[in-house]
């Protein structure tokens, strides 16, 4: 898999919000780390990563953290994949004809997400959904607020450990 990987600098990009906004990853580090989370509205495991990715952006999103999706679609799918899901946070869209951020950060599978610290440097580089990596990012995210971590997950659930993208 040839994501980025941790260790490396994460390339910069700027690209709209679905609100409107544009969003640039230099100015949000300004005021912390980022969790910047890939995604295809066709990838099954997208469909089952990013309601969690919800659930730590309602626990730690509104910090220093900025927690950020990145669709790969266009803006009308995006905002139907986002209310069949329930999400809230922060919607990205990479441009569909060149992929200027997925390609930057050498993507070939999603979900593919990234923690990116205040300094630029990627320091959690995870591809499809690995639980221990995910809990992981809930520990730094929880960190980073000045927090302990909260559960994210719920004792009736059952969570995969690892599902490939």
């Amino acid at each position: 898999m040839a994501a980025l990987e941790a260790g490396v600098r994460a390339p910069q990009f700027e690209l709209p919000a679905m609100d409107g906004s544009r969003f640039s990853l230099q100015d949000a580090l300004t005021r912390g780390p980022v969790v910047a989370v890939f995604f295809k509205i066709s990838c099954p495991v997208c469909q089952y990563a990013l309601p969690f990715y919800e659930r730590i952006y309602k626990a730690y999103g509104k910090g220093k953290l900025s927690i950020i999706a990145i669709s790969q679609n266009e803006k009308k799918d995006t905002l139907d994949f986002m209310k069949k899901h329930g999400l809230t946070l922060p919607m990205l869209l990479d441009d569909t004809k060149t992929f200027p951020a997925s390609n930057a950060y050498a993507l070939t599978n999603v979900p593919t997400v990234f923690w990116i610290s205040e300094d630029g440097e990627i320091e959690i580089s995870s591809v499809g959904w690995s639980r221990q990596e995910f809990e992981q990012i809930v520990g730094k995210a929880a960190s980073a607020n000045g927090q302990s971590p909260k559960p994210i997950f719920q004792s009736s659930e059952t969570v995969a450990d690892f599902r490939a993208g």
